[in-house]
């Protein structure tokens, strides 16, 4: 396969030769009418292969509008048709699983088959959804009083919006607008900027599955426009995943502005290894969780938290060697085992780290700068290994989102609990351990949302849900699973009892059914 993709939403425009990328609005593609684009990179290449419209207020408003407008209809409709929907969708994004992978992997850049993982991690999430008319059942007490009955019933919000960021292209969306359609919400999505083309894809099979016109819109933009989602006031609830500073910005701006609020943000994840652990298990393990789509993950391990010196030793000899083998390709390559970073700024960024990780004092073991790397414009860089290094240094303490991992050596099991603990970011962490008191203790005590054991990216299935701890999460809800029907739906409880059960006169006491 080429690793030029022509994504099936864009079009060719006479004035730079590049394709233009569309918003979809009321189940249409719409051309963008702010005059503001952004520029949409091949990683592998450098060079730019797309433009993306910036959308201005009054394309927001037309989104919103559409989505308002297609409400009624929808949320009226029994949720076993809005499964139904959900089911075809299905059908049809496996069917088209290769064409989702290859946009994936021209725009993002990471590996063919990373990309594939990807969008089989959303799909996850649609098969969940169509168990919606289960997930929706309320609860009913008979007799809660003379001849009266109580049930509870959840509702949809109204119009939502997604946000989501470009490392999961493709998988983050579809944590959020399956959940959300399925229990009969409007949705907006407002994918990344810097690989947008798999959205309208999606857009474009929800409507060959029969969703109607309106019910799912996707529109490209900016802070403009991530400020406007926030800011309008038909929209009811705002899911979001990205950075830390961004996700409490958008807590607090959408909170603000009278609406729920779920915000996934930044990671430092890390993973103990005990001395008794399988080094070369662990070592297999670590070298996939670090280095895995560049080490663009929020559940990436970026931090190797090793019991004791020889621990340390044997396991720092072992991640060099599974280093030394790994291929740094083009993503569309079929022996690439690492493709490039997704932009020329986030690399150079990456790149930064390096060289405040060596000013502070970490030994830089392996510098993926230096290694075998495609020639060209892309935007590559190796695998990367510090040793040695500090709680108190910047690459212990900020989410780098690359592909560098920090060796960090402890004496006991307490002291690495407690480096976990500390930290400001609690979003995923694991331990590799045979010792089933140890782990326990772990999975008990450690302040991260998400665990594992032996595992080392512990993302929950679609009927679990995903979430951190500390400041890796605003809001009271995770993502996806039955968090996710909680957050888009909304609480409705009845009291009901017929007349001839209803005593004669005005009684203005608290009423009480026993």
């Amino acid at each position: 396969m080429s690793s030029t993709v022509v994504a099936p939403e864009v079009k060719s425009t006479e004035s730079s030769k590049l394709r233009e990328i569309t918003h979809w609005i009321g189940g249409q593609k719409v051309a963008g009418e702010s005059g503001r684009f952004g520029d949409v990179y091949n990683p592998a290449t450098g060079h730019v292969q797309a433009k993306v419209p910036l959308a201005s207020g009054a394309e927001l408003n037309k989104a919103v509008a559409a989505a308002k407008a297609a409400f009624p209809s929808w949320s009226a409709q029994p949720p076993l048709r809005r499964a139904r929907v959900m089911f075809r969708f299905r059908e049809l994004f496996e069917q088209n699983m290769d064409r989702f992978a290859e946009i994936i992997t021209s725009e993002h850049g990471k590996v063919f088959s990373d990309a594939k993982g990807e969008a089989t991690r959303g799909l996850e999430v649609v098969e969940f959804a169509t168990g919606i008319p289960h997930l929706l059942k309320g609860e009913f007490s008979e007799q809660v009083g003379p001849d009266i009955d109580t049930w509870s019933m959840r509702q949809p919000l109204g119009v939502v919006a997604g946000i989501t960021p470009f490392n999961f292209p493709a998988m983050v969306p579809m944590w959020m607008f399956p959940i959300a359609l399925a229990c009969g919400n409007t949705f907006i999505l407002k994918p990344s900027e810097r690989d947008p083309s798999a959205s309208v894809l999606i857009a474009e099979l929800l409507k060959e599955a029969g969703l109607p016109d309106g019910v799912f819109n996707v529109l490209h933009g900016d802070k403009e426009s991530v400020d406007g989602l926030l800011e309008h006031p038909d929209i009811k609830a705002v899911s979001f995943v990205g950075s830390t500073p961004i996700a409490e910005y958008v807590y607090a701006k959408g909170t603000s502005h009278g609406k729920r609020v779920q915000a996934l943000g930044g990671a430092k994840n890390h993973m103990i290894v005990m001395p008794d652990a399988d080094m070369d298990q662990a070592a297999d393990a670590l070298v996939g969780a670090a280095y895995g789509s560049a080490g663009e993950r929020c559940m990436a391990i970026s931090v190797a938290v090793a019991v004791g010196n020889e621990t340390a030793d044997a396991l720092r000899a072992k991640v060099i060697e599974r280093i030394d083998k790994l291929k740094v390709l083009p993503g569309m390559e079929k022996n690439s085992d690492m493709g490039p970073l997704v932009t020329k700024i986030h690399l150079n960024r990456v790149a930064g780290y390096l060289e405040t990780g060596t000013k502070e004092g970490a030994e830089l073991v392996v510098d993926g700068r230096k290694g075998a790397l495609p020639k060209g414009e892309g935007f590559f860089m190796g695998a990367t290994l510090f040793d040695h290094v500090k709680p108190e240094m910047l690459i212990y303490k900020e989410e780098i989102f690359g592909p560098v991992l920090g060796l960090v050596r402890t004496n006991n099991f307490k002291t690495a609990m407690e480096l976990i603990n500390e930290h400001e970011f609690g979003n995923g962490t694991s331990i590799f351990t045979r010792d089933g008191d140890t782990a326990r203790e772990f999975a008990h005590s450690v302040q991260v949302g998400m665990v594992g054991v032996n595992v080392p990216i512990p993302v929950p299935m679609a009927f679990h849900s995903f979430g951190g701890w500390k400041r890796s999460l605003f809001g009271d809800h995770s993502i996806y699973g039955p968090e996710g029907v909680r957050f888009y739906t909304r609480i409705k409880t009845i009291t009901a009892r017929w007349p001839t059960g209803i005593r004669a006169g005005v009684d203005t006491t608290m009423p009480t059914l026993g």
